[in-house]
């Protein structure tokens, strides 16, 4: 018997299908079964449901006469499973990876209650991933397991079956059956939670939402929307049947007449002729089944005055209220929008005025990362600045989440701000890693300094001129006006000099210093290191693998990372992933813990700090390689979309004949790497030798302080000289060193 039954419904779905049956049979818990149902589908879902079915054995294909409906398919698959627990998904949607692992863990440490909760993320057909915004009513904090009276926000919750796990004997014993119609849900979760004796929550994103652009019910105009009443009919009858529940009784009522209006509201689904009859029809429900008694959740005062009026039957009174209050919202958002722009340009005039005072020889204003917190070549710099220049005032431009990321001693200026013009203004030094605002106007007596924020391996600036898939919309020309401003441009090696002032040619002058955010990589001791990862929770002895993958200019959905628990489970319990997702992606689409070695630090503020941390690094095509072969750590590197990066993106060189250590194509290769021990290899090591004579030798700790001297100090000569290779002590690694027993049987991986 195995331990899930998971049952897809199918109809017209046939061009998601297949990714939502391949999203359960890859996970990494195997002991599932997949009953598919095809409810009569006109087009090709049946015969997709075969193939799997001949190929897989866990895979059972029903195939219905007649199509029925969501719900009765759904009971179809149901007669036929026989695991502990039932999952729903449905054919448009996919599982997460290591969801079915993560589901079954949080059961055994719930002691198998009769409902599991988990989250679930909006993916839309425009790439964007949006998390449940209740995912807060999922946290693990209390007791495992509960009664619902415990954690009642829940009923606050999207009333869908396919965000649960549900013990089969519980649904046999309460007989739990899906009705005809739309909006089947309803009278099937609502007894699911009312009934159970024990619940539990898993706070992980274990089900990708598809939201699709066209034919899904939430999108489509039919009379058959007024069927929404036949299902809380059948919710108040099983309340009626069970006088035990009579107290959830207000709390339901609320959320049918929460439901109600949100319908009511959608232009969409509810043709012109029926909003009447739906009106009418919801009044006389809400009034019906309506009782004495708290609604236990909260409700805002405009919910409590629209239910009312739905519930008396004003049908025109309600709607010339959400008239007013719809141009009311709107009205607010047009003085608003006229509010910023009378704003906007009287910090323009302000920034004029401005420009006529004085250059403040004594100041330097620095950003980083389109007004992000205190990081990269900007913030080295601007410490060593005030150590070696203490009567420098210095301000950083960011928003208000990353104030508190500064220096006690820096002034932080809020983008767009009056002190954000006056500083752009009067401010000799600025100093950036990406581009100041276009609105800038540099002055004489004002010195720019580019800072850069990478090795560039990809192509950047005029070298993407004929790589439209890499930037569709990209000014040239305003890169080259930005270009024009810059009075130094700081390179970490003579790679970068040649491809920067080829791709932004101008009158800049290079400063081929390194990069000073590297400096801390060999001034950070072994205590230090330790303290990092006590900090970042990476358990004593383990072998810390810092994972950071890069943008893809060819995709505009997030790019699938590596199936990490099926990676950790293979290379076994010395090893610890530390998962930095791309910047432009935020967060990692999980949260919480899915593995307890596996930590999400893609929020983690310093890139430094991680690097210092971990034992190795695998990344793609990230600049952050050539940052990290400073430290004389392995980097392994994991190409397995070469061919379309290059001919998205284009690079200056084949990384796969000159890499900094192995390269994995696959993930298999990727896992051999590590369980043979190459990635710490002898070849390794030549291969990050030679990379490191050709980047490296600039990176030496002393970067920070040839930037301030030659540019705040005006010190051109007698400057730290650069420290050969071979006579730098990078910080030490506490796990790299340490002997591995190879694991038997395994290939050598790739070498170039």
């Amino acid at each position: 018997m195995p331990r899930f039954s998971v049952i897809v419904p199918a109809y017209k779905v046939q061009a998601y299908l297949q990714e939502s049956l391949d999203s359960v049979l890859s996970q990494s818990y195997p002991d599932l079964e997949l009953i598919a149902v095809d409810d009569a589908s006109p087009d090709a879902c049946g015969s997709i449901l075969d193939e799997y079915a001949a190929r897989d054995p866990r895979v059972t294909a029903v195939h219905l006469a007649h199509n029925l409906g969501l719900g009765p398919a759904r009971n179809a698959g149901l007669a036929r499973a026989t695991g502990d627990y039932v999952v729903f998904l449905d054919g448009d949607d996919t599982l997460a990876p290591g969801a079915l692992q993560a589901i079954a863990d949080r059961l055994k440490a719930a002691g198998s209650p009769d409902v599991l909760v988990y989250d679930y993320a909006r993916t839309f057909w425009t790439g964007e991933l949006l998390r449940n915004r209740l995912s807060h009513r999922l946290s693990e904090e209390g007791p495992a397991s509960f009664r619902l009276v415990d954690r009642p926000a829940l009923l606050g919750m999207l009333m869908v079956v396919w965000n649960k796990a549900y013990r089969r004997d519980f649904v046999e014993r309460e007989g739990l059956e899906f009705p005809p119609g739309l909006y089947e849900d309803t009278p099937w979760t609502y007894p699911a939670l009312l009934a159970a004796e024990s619940v539990a929550v898993l706070d992980r994103v274990c089900v990708h939402y598809r939201q699709r652009r066209t034919g899904s019910i939430l999108t489509t105009t039919s009379p058959r929307h007024l069927e929404i009443f036949d299902q809380y009919d059948r919710v108040f009858a099983f309340l009626g049947g069970r006088p035990e529940l009579e107290r959830w009784r207000p709390v339901v009522h609320r959320r049918m007449a929460e439901h109600y209006c949100a319908l009511f509201a959608d232009r969409v689904r509810l043709p012109r002729a029926s909003r009447a009859e739906f009106f009418r029809r919801a009044a006389d429900q809400l009034r019906r089944y309506r009782s004495a008694g708290s609604a236990v959740l909260p409700v805002s005062r405009v919910d409590r005055v629209r239910h009312l009026l739905m519930r008396l039957g004003v049908r025109r009174l309600y709607r010339s209220l959400s008239v007013l209050r719809a141009a009311g919202l709107s009205a607010g958002r047009g003085a608003a929008a006229a509010r910023q722009g009378l704003r906007e340009t009287v910090c323009r005039l302000h920034y004029r005025l401005q420009r006529l005072l004085p250059v403040r020889s004594d100041l330097a204003v620095f950003s980083a990362y389109w007004h992000g917190g205190y990081a990269c070549n900007p913030a080295a710099i601007e410490a060593k600045l005030r150590e070696l220049a203490p009567g420098m005032r210095t301000a950083w431009i960011c928003g208000p989440g990353h104030a508190s990321s500064l220096p006690r001693q820096t002034v932080a200026l809020r983008p767009g701000s009056f002190a954000y013009w006056t500083a752009l203004a009067r401010a000799r030094y600025l100093v950036t890693n990406v581009n100041f605002d276009r609105a800038l106007v540099k002055r004489r007596g004002q010195i720019l300094l580019q800072t850069q924020h990478g090795t560039p391996l990809k192509r950047v600036g005029l070298d993407l001129q004929d790589r439209p898939a890499a930037t569709p919309t990209t000014d040239f020309a305003g890169l080259l006006r930005g270009a024009d401003q810059w009075d130094y441009l700081l390179s970490s090696n003579r790679h970068s000099t040649l491809v920067w002032e080829k791709a932004l040619p101008s009158s800049y002058t290079t400063l081929e210093y390194g990069y000073p955010r590297n400096d801390v990589f060999h001034r950070a001791t072994a205590a230090d290191v330790a303290e990092l990862r006590d900090r970042l929770g990476i358990p004593a002895g383990s072998i810390a693998v810092l994972y950071a993958p890069t943008h893809r200019d060819y995709r505009r959905s997030r790019p699938e990372h590596l199936d990490f628990e099926r990676v950790l489970r293979d290379l076994g319990p010395r090893f610890t992933i530390l998962a930095r997702a791309h910047l432009t992606y935020g967060d990692l689409p999980f949260s919480g813990d899915p593995h307890p070695r596996l930590i999400d630090v893609s929020s983690h503020p310093s890139v430094e700090e991680l690097c210092l941390a971990s034992d190795a690094l695998v990344t793609d095509y990230s600049s952050l390689m050539f940052d990290y072969a400073g430290l004389d750590r392995p980097i392994v590197i994991h190409a397995d979309d070469w061919e379309a990066y290059e001919a998205a993106r284009g690079t200056y060189f084949d990384l796969r004949s000159f890499p900094p250590g192995a390269i994995a194509r696959t993930e298999d290769e990727l896992v051999d790497i590590f369980a043979t021990g190459h990635w710490q290899g002898s070849r390794s090591a030549q291969l990050r030798a030679a990379f490191r004579a050709r980047f490296c030798t600039l990176d030496d700790g002393h970067a920070a302080e040839r930037v301030v001297r030659h540019v705040f100090l005006n010190q051109t000569s007698g400057l730290p000289p650069f420290v050969p290779l071979e006579d730098r002590s990078p910080a030490p690694s506490p796990a790299a060193s340490a002997p591995q027993a190879p694991l038997a049987g395994l290939g050598a991986g790739r070498w170039p």
